[in-house]
């Protein structure tokens, strides 16, 4: 987990904690909406996606990350809503309040996340335990409104480009963590081109690895300038692939920048505090002190 790795540089571990965090909000306000309307919503096959590919989400970066509570919590969610996706059933008044049991467990999870302490792995795993009997409830009333002949409907594992990804972007971060040298980048190069020989017959997918290769190649760019950037794009991109959305990959203009620039970068924030902190990492405080003059002048 990124919270427990003291070798992780701290203003990256939490810029990409961060990531995920406003991510995966985004995500249960989807997933909330979804489940008060879900009667109507589960005919329509779109916003039966949709759901699904919110707890799917939420799954894999919290696979990634090492937050195996958030990710067992969603999982169940995504299976739960993969048979309402594959099965249009008449939703009854008990399994929208079984749905929004689940999503509260789901939600307390994530919201301890960015408090002082973060997510402590003994109260997460007591979360996830006092949430088993909802879960399971869930899914024995899912088989009785099916009516179907087995105790426990199949459900599709997911796909093998999607765990492959995923794994790789595990080691990747691993690396990431590490000291910068030419062995780990080298291997971190490696990994990125494995990732092309996935799903290679999408352009755009491979498009993204390749700027990810070159962003990788250059000795100038930090290991806290690339993760954040790479590492957030490579797994959007993989969701994408796994809902046959590869069309609407794209690469962002950071990326692009750390392709393509030969001088090192600094990507930093419009916050003032840490673009003050930026400052007087690259300068000294006569040089600030002139460059603020400056500003004034041209004001």
């Amino acid at each position: 987990m990124i919270r427990g790795d003291k070798t992780l540089d701290s203003a990256n571990a939490q810029k990409i904690l961060g990531y995920f965090i406003e991510e995966a909000k985004e995500h249960l306000e989807t997933l909330e909406q979804g489940i008060l309307d879900l009667g109507n919503l589960v005919n329509n096959t779109e916003q039966m996606n949709e759901m699904f590919r919110a707890a799917h989400s939420i799954k894999g970066g919290a696979a990634m990350l090492g937050y195996s509570s958030i990710q067992k919590t969603a999982h169940r969610l995504e299976d739960a809503f993969k048979i309402l996706k594959e099965n249009p059933i008449q939703v009854d008044q008990k399994l929208e309040s079984l749905f929004l049991k689940g999503y509260d467990l789901l939600q307390i999870l994530i919201d301890k996340l960015p408090g002082p302490l973060g997510l402590q792995a003994e109260e997460a795993n007591a979360i996830v335990k006092k949430g088993e009997p909802t879960f399971a409830e869930l899914q024995s009333h899912l088989n009785y409104l099916l009516d179907q002949k087995k105790s426990t409907p199949a459900i599709a594992a997911t796909s093998s480009i999607s765990i492959s990804v995923r794994d790789i972007l595990k080691q990747m971060l691993q690396l990431f963590k590490q000291e910068e040298t030419s062995a780990s980048r080298q291997q971190l190069q490696k990994l990125n081109l494995s990732l092309s020989q996935l799903a290679s017959e999408q352009q755009k997918w491979q498009y993204l690895v390749k700027n990810a290769q070159s962003a990788l190649a250059n000795p100038k760019h930090s290991y806290r300038t690339l993760a954040p950037v790479i590492i957030k794009e490579l797994k959007q991109a993989s969701d994408l692939l796994e809902w046959d959305c590869g069309e609407e990959i794209t690469v962002s203009q950071e990326l692009q920048l750390l392709a393509t620039a030969k001088l090192p970068q600094i990507l930093i924030t419009l916050e003032p505090e840490l673009v003050a902190s930026t400052l007087l990492q690259m300068f000294n405080r006569q040089q600030v002190s002139q460059l603020v003059q400056l500003l004034q002048i041209r004001r």
